[in-house]
């Protein structure tokens, strides 16, 4: 009986009175991940290297242009930018991160969103990603802005039965002015913002969030020439009103506002350019009795907005 029993031992599976032992090796793992998120998986290697090409890759052009691909780097910047619904292309997350609630929320936000790539990546391939800078392991990339054209910007007033009002920022470089001046457009019902292709802001993560939200749905164009596209808009019989300290009108005077109307603004610190200048049809100031020299982009687009809508009511 002895040696019936040593050879019974001998057999595979589980043995009689075991109590369960291997009753964990059959419990399940949870759900499987997407083919793009697993190590090793051919179609983990395919978006991580079509994801480093588009980092690489020229933008291509379209009618108002592409802007570049960008990183969102660190914890609490790439949270934000997932709250704020900057867009995105993937989420890279480093290898054995030390899981934090900043972590935890970006995970939840991208899938709750939907369309976003989540990609584990090792600390040298981030690090080379961003270029070395303090990663903390989230790195967020947001996809190249596609710009309107500057004639999107009237036709689409005109498709509403509307008279344009549109913003230009001349020389201001700024994201967080840009993203304001979108916002207010967006409140008073202006048709779109208009930026140079060169020394000025353009859609970038911080743009985005500055607008909170409104860039979703308020068109951007960009321009090789801010110069020749403000004398296009007045061959439409568009007013250009250009903001300046020492404008010859005040904005509460100025009947000009409640038409078609370019609302120029430029920089804080050195105002409208010479040629833009010149190229306005008024020149109009804001009245500050408190007596600040100037204000910055964002603030002087929404009052001069705020007029505007008035004047349309």
């Amino acid at each position: 009986m002895a040696a019936n029993n040593r050879r019974m031992s001998g057999k595979k599976g589980a043995q009689v009175g075991s109590g369960g032992q291997r009753r964990k090796g059959l419990e399940g793992k949870g759900p499987t991940p997407p083919a793009e998120a697993r190590k090793g998986h051919k179609k983990n290697r395919i978006a991580g290297a079509q994801a480093r090409q588009a980092v690489r890759r020229p933008a291509p052009r379209g009618r108002g242009g592409k802007g570049t691909s960008e990183m969102v780097v660190g914890r609490n910047p790439v949270v934000e930018a997932l709250r704020e619904g900057v867009p995105a292309v993937t989420l890279y997350v480093q290898q054995f991160i030390d899981n934090d609630e900043r972590v935890r929320e970006a995970l939840q936000l991208v899938a709750d969103r939907g369309g976003v790539h989540l990609m584990e990546a090792p600390r040298p391939e981030l690090d080379r990603m961003t270029n070395g800078l303090n990663h903390q392991g989230l790195v967020l990339q947001v996809p190249p802005y596609e710009y309107a054209h500057p004639e999107d910007l009237a036709n689409g007033a005109y498709d509403e039965g509307q008279d344009p009002l549109i913003v230009a920022l001349d020389g201001v470089t700024d994201p967080r002015n840009l993203g304001a001046a979108v916002r207010s457009v967006s409140a008073f019902g202006g048709h779109g913002v208009l930026v140079p292709e060169r020394r000025a802001a353009g859609m970038t993560a911080g743009a985005w969030k500055s607008s909170a939200g409104t860039a979703a749905r308020t068109p951007v164009a960009r321009c090789t020439n801010l110069t020749r596209a403000l004398e296009a808009y007045k061959k439409q019989g568009i007013a250009v009103v250009g903001l300046a300290a020492d404008g010859e009108h005040e904005i509460g005077d100025l009947e000009a506002l409640g038409g078609p109307v370019v609302i120029v603004v430029g920089s804080e610190g050195k105002g409208l350019s010479r040629l833009v200048g010149e190229t306005c049809d008024y020149r109009v100031r804001i009245p500050m009795p408190g007596g600040a020299e100037s204000l910055n982009a964002g603030v002087a687009a929404g009052i001069v907005l705020y007029e505007a809508a008035r004047r349309r009511g």
